[in-house]
């Protein structure tokens, strides 16, 4: 969700009983950051005052762990301060982040889009995996989450997460029927009314489907699903992409001016998205559709 969700979303998600979370980089400078956690921990504790007998969820915070992310040891002051329940660590390793979660009691769950990378983020110490598959918008992996969540229950019974390609109520009973614990949805919240998504991308959103994705890491230097006419909108030929430039994941330099500011990403759920509507609504209708999928086994078995 980079340059998409901020602190209307992550309470809007929480308030609805979901897990809301952000991007530390979409908070720029770190002063933005600071403000960010304060109103999103002030507006939980409001959430649980008013919304007493209701399910409010937890936040998390996801922090880039690449080493060109020269502003890391400023997001770990604040995760430090702020306390976020969950953190997840993306495109590196999750150490550099677990001993300042672990230190208040929160937990460290971290991006991997294969098994090498899996096993080096449980033997680092990670509670939990967020397994990213093939179908997951932004960078994405390459794996069917069927084959990747069998492999990674060989060797780790902690915390596993399953990403790509989940738009609806159907994909989520799937996700946790083949052994995961709990799913990622990006894709599927950019053209709700909290995003911080520019209203030409929330309606491309609704109005694409899968065959206007491509994935190319001549973008940020990591392998992304991008939305086509985003790229033509930018003079980029999605049949002759450039070659990947280097990674550099710095959050302390300005957003303003990147290349990748008006390439607009989306995941394989795209084509299931018909309307921009509050986050509040798509969640119910989830659960709906998670409710007669669980039917749909029961009747089956």
């Amino acid at each position: 969700m980079f340059l998409i969700s901020g602190p209307e979303m992550v309470l809007a998600a929480c308030r609805a009983g979901i897990i809301g979370a952000f991007p530390t980089p979409n908070a720029r400078p770190i002063e933005t950051l600071d403000v960010w956690m304060k109103q999103i921990t002030e507006g939980l504790a409001q959430a649980r005052d008013q919304q007493a007998g209701s399910t409010i969820g937890p936040w998390c915070a996801n922090l880039v762990t690449h080493s060109s992310n020269s502003r890391l040891p400023e997001d770990l002051a604040l995760i430090a301060k702020y306390k976020p329940p969950i953190v997840v660590t993306a495109l590196g390793s999750p150490k550099p982040a677990i001993e300042v979660v672990h230190n208040y009691g929160g937990l460290v769950f971290a991006d991997v889009i294969d098994i090498k990378l899996a096993r080096k983020a449980v033997a680092a110490g990670a509670d939990g995996l967020a397994c990213v598959c093939a179908g997951a918008g932004g960078h994405t992996g390459m794996l069917s989450p069927f084959a990747f969540v069998s492999a990674v229950r060989e060797f780790f019974d902690g915390t596993v997460i399953v990403g790509g390609g989940i738009s609806d109520g159907w994909g989520i009973a799937g996700a946790i029927a083949c052994g995961a614990d709990y799913v990622y949805m990006g894709t599927r919240f950019i053209p709700t009314t909290e995003s911080m998504a520019a209203p030409a991308y929330k309606k491309m959103v609704v109005d694409s489907t899968v065959d206007d994705l491509i994935v190319s890491s001549g973008i940020t230097g990591t392998a992304a699903s991008w939305l086509k006419p985003s790229l033509r909108a930018l003079g980029i030929d999605p049949d002759n992409m450039p070659a990947a430039p280097e990674r550099q994941y710095d959050s302390s330099k300005p957003v303003a001016a990147r290349k990748w500011m008006d390439v607009w990403a989306a995941g394989q759920g795209v084509g299931a998205i018909k309307a921009i509507e509050p986050l509040a609504v798509v969640v119910d209708r989830l659960a709906d559709e998670y409710a007669l999928a669980t039917r749909r086994f029961q009747q089956l078995s």
